[in-house]
């Protein structure tokens, strides 16, 4: 078994983000959290009920999706939070995709005239989208569908959220709001030992007593070591293939010495990168579809990987 150096878990764990805003009994976090990220538009949200995270297609033949939460409010306004670990080359495309399924489902039979319920796509992210890379104090991304030129938006009942955790750098001392006391607790919680004073609420107190690991039965020790392992077996492997496609790709781009082989080389070296993340994540066992919506690599890279 592992030794935790840890006095809680890691939420951007798979156990720990389920452990904390997943089960019934805890079901007043993730409502607390949703009313802080939510509250300038939607009021206060007084319940939420969980849905089943497994979505399918309206026909055998179309692909299915799996949300990591799925709930709705006593509105019928559907929620979709979503934890990404790793940089996915069409992340924002999968959460679109993930949520025409609250849309479809709500159609009904016979006579209709498609009024929606809004549907929120909210993405926690381990890593910082490229094009985000020049803004290092902008951590959060509401995005809704707006009208090109007077940028007033279209249509208010689709929205995503995606807040990317790694920018989010305040300290104990620099929090404003009950909002940036939630990224806090979630961006540090593996570093606290001793509750800070700003955190001494209910709310967080209850966090805090659910995230402590010495409380755990031993079958959630095990599932958290599981989901823990291979959280750092996957951080690992993207961190060496990032390195060593970064190095490949500047030698390549330094043996060409122009442009288009500076260009070249750095696109074998993202190449690079994204096929030592496959054969990583195939060794640790994941499915080949989520393998390749993580790496963007096609299906053709991926057979040839296998055979090789």
């Amino acid at each position: 078994m592992y030794q935790f150096t840890e006095k809680y878990i890691n939420p951007f764990t798979d156990y720990g983000f389920k452990k904390i805003f997943g089960e019934e009994p805890n079901k007043d976090l993730l409502l607390d959290f949703l009313n802080e990220l939510l509250k300038e538009e939607q009021g206060e949200i007084t319940s939420l009920n969980y849905i089943k995270t497994e979505q399918l297609g309206t026909t055998a033949l179309d692909r299915k999706a799996i949300f990591d939460l799925y709930c709705e409010n006593e509105r019928g306004e559907k929620f979709i939070v979503e934890l990404q670990k790793s940089k996915q080359v069409f992340f924002k495309d999968r959460t679109v995709y993930y949520t025409s399924f609250p849309i479809q489902e709500q159609a009904k039979r016979g006579e209709w005239n498609y009024q929606l319920q809004a549907v929120y796509a909210i993405a926690l992210l381990d890593f910082v989208f490229e094009a985000d890379q020049d803004d290092p104090e902008k951590y959060r991304y509401d995005v809704k569908l707006t009208d090109i030129e007077t940028c007033k938006v279209f249509y208010d009942k689709l929205t995503f959220i995606y807040l990317e955790m790694p920018k989010f750098n305040k300290t104990v001392d620099g929090l404003n709001s009950r909002f940036d006391k939630w990224l806090y607790v979630l961006r540090n919680l593996t570093r606290i030992n001793e509750i800070p004073t700003p955190l001494q609420e209910s709310i967080f107190e209850k966090l805090f007593e659910v995230a402590e690991i010495a409380k755990f039965n031993p079958e959630q020790v095990r599932s958290y070591e599981d989901s823990l392992k291979y959280y750092r077996d996957l951080q690992n492997s993207i961190d060496t293939a990032r390195r060593e496609g970064r190095e490949e790709g500047r030698e390549e781009g330094r043996e060409e010495g122009r442009e288009e082989g500076r260009e070249e080389g750095r696109e074998e070296g993202r190449t690079a990168t994204q096929l030592e993340i496959a054969q990583a994540l195939l060794a640790n066992g994941m499915d080949e579809d989520l393998v390749l919506q993580a790496t963007g690599l096609t299906a053709a890279q991926l057979a040839q990987l296998r055979s090789e």
